[in-house]
């Protein structure tokens, strides 16, 4: 079950994202652009450019 607390770390893609990314699409982005690890247990956002769209990339183990 996916779940979401205080102990995870939360990082905001701080551009505008294409929704119509998948996993790989989305963990590029976090690896080039933002210097992380996909995979790592953190939470990443991202958001579309209207800001009516929100995707969250999260890998549990």
């Amino acid at each position: 079950m996916f779940s979401l607390s205080s102990s995870n770390r939360y990082y905001l893609y701080n551009q505008a994202c294409d929704m119509r990314k998948g996993f790989h699409g989305l963990s590029g982005l976090v690896t080039a652009q933002m210097g992380k690890d996909p995979i790592s247990g953190d939470v990443f956002i991202f958001i579309n450019r209207r800001a009516t769209h929100i995707k969250l990339l999260h890998w549990e183990f």
